[in-house]
């Protein structure tokens, strides 16, 4: 099939994913899988679904192969909530526009999901029998981690799923320097340790406030010194070859970021994150009537620590930071994540060989990312190689995919799934030659 056959495959599917309503909560992905299921079914592969309760079906899709090493094609079908109020078009459309296909999920992942179907699709129909399992999984419940997806499948049927390599979202920028273009790849990520802080102080009636000690004004004091807080960075593996390939040495880990930020804002950005233990404050509660000052408050915290960084071994730094004048309780969540994977693999050396075949010249740069995927959990069973990549063209910039992802009016441009579709067929071709 032409390229131009396969671009036209892929955003028609795409457009009719979007258009599938799976905002998690609740999911309801099993529409979505079952339109994957017809689409490959319909080129000769085998498909089935696992789902632990109906309406939440993961899809898994595959080419049956030798006794090589196998390769999964990871992606998610559930999305985040979309408010119509703040897009440009419909967010379920699937509107076709300036060259992009539009709607909630375009970035992450449902293009990435149309991409894998197609790659594998077309490759079953050229007849390609790999040297081991060429497998495509399009699972449920990545956004809001239930239970229903990936973790699912690995403890419950994990022989549908275990595999030697794996590809998954969460790489791909395409970051041009002065004189050349590196492409990054993220073969770690970082540790997502939420933690809830719960300020104390004394109820009392709003109209008399010199009578209470409100905790929402206590707790407000200690978001503002979390906001404040500059860990001290360091430099992980990934890091320091990710700098090794952008600036050509190693600078200290203070100086790391401005020095890139001189041959490139984008990169710099992507660097600056991974570089140290974050801590955001993203959700509060206190009081449940307007006319009552509230004797609790609870702020909910998303941490983001480096990959071998634990809770117990940063809960001294959380303490000092907030001080001792204020009293709380400090509860952790259950951390997930903070897995890497070696580079020095087959899987590496075809994302570099397609990144020079894309671009003369072009490098391949380690990445840790910033963010959580599902790919902790195919390390921690089956001690698979995962790398997150799905190349851009450079069509939309950087710093504008990074906007849209989660945001309004989400949208990939058609040059990018042609180019996630070649990479995916070069990735399957190469590792299962």
């Amino acid at each position: 099939m032409t390229a131009a056959g396969l671009r036209e495959e892929c955003v028609d599917l795409l457009a009719r994913l979007i258009r599938i309503d799976t905002t998690n909560p609740p999911g309801n992905e099993t529409p979505a899988a079952e339109l994957l299921r017809d689409h490959l079914e319909a080129s000769g592969v085998e498909c089935e679904l696992y789902a632990r309760v109906p309406e939440r079906a993961n899809l898994v899709a595959r080419i049956r192969g030798g006794n090589g090493p196998r390769l999964l094609l990871l992606s998610h079908t559930d999305v985040v909530l979309a408010d119509p109020a703040e897009w440009s078009v419909p967010p379920f459309s699937g509107e076709i526009r300036d060259g992009a296909v539009w709607g909630r999920g375009a970035l992450d992942m449902k293009g990435q999901v149309a991409a894998s179907a197609v790659a594998i699709a077309s490759l079953a129909r050229e007849g390609f029998r790999p040297s081991g399992d060429l497998i495509f999984a399009a699972t449920a419940d990545e956004e809001v981690g239930e239970g229903f997806g990936l973790s699912w499948l690995c403890g419950e049927h994990p022989d549908a799923v275990r595999c030697e390599y794996a590809v998954n979202e969460g790489g791909g920028e395409r970051l041009e320097l002065a004189d050349r273009v590196v492409y990054g790849a993220t073969c770690a990520e970082k540790l997502t340790a939420p933690f809830t802080i719960r300020v104390f102080g004394r109820s009392g009636h709003a109209s008399m406030p010199g009578i209470a000690d409100n905790a929402l004004v206590k707790a407000a004091r200690l978001i503002e010194r979390l906001s404040e807080f500059r860990p001290e960075p360091r430099l992980g593996p990934e890091s320091e070859r990710f700098l090794e390939v952008v600036l050509g040495d190693v600078p200290t880990p203070l100086a790391a970021v401005e020095r890139v930020r001189a041959v490139s804002p984008a990169a710099a950005d992507i660097l600056e994150a991974v570089l140290a233990p974050t801590f955001s404050a993203t959700m509060i509660s206190a009081s449940t009537k307007r006319n009552v000052i509230p004797a609790i408050c609870e702020i909910e915290v998303d941490c983001r620590l480096l990959p071998g960084q634990h809770p117990e071994l940063v809960e001294p730094l959380v303490r000092a930071v907030l001080g001792g004048d204020v009293e709380y309780e400090l509860e952790w969540g259950e951390p997930e994540g903070g897995t890497r994977s070696p580079i020095d693999t087959a899987l590496w050396s075809a994302t570099e060989s397609f990144a020079a075949e894309v671009e003369s010249g072009a490098s391949l740069a380690p990445l840790c990312s910033s963010g959580f995927t599902d790919s902790h959990w195919l390390r921690e069973a089956f001690g698979t190689v995962a790398y997150g990549f799905f190349p851009m063209s450079g069509t939309m910039p950087v710093e504008l995919v990074n906007e849209l992802v989660h945001s309004a009016d989400e949208r990939i441009p058609i040059v990018d799934l042609e180019l996630g579709v070649r990479w995916l067929r070069h990735a399957a071709t190469t590792v299962l030659a």
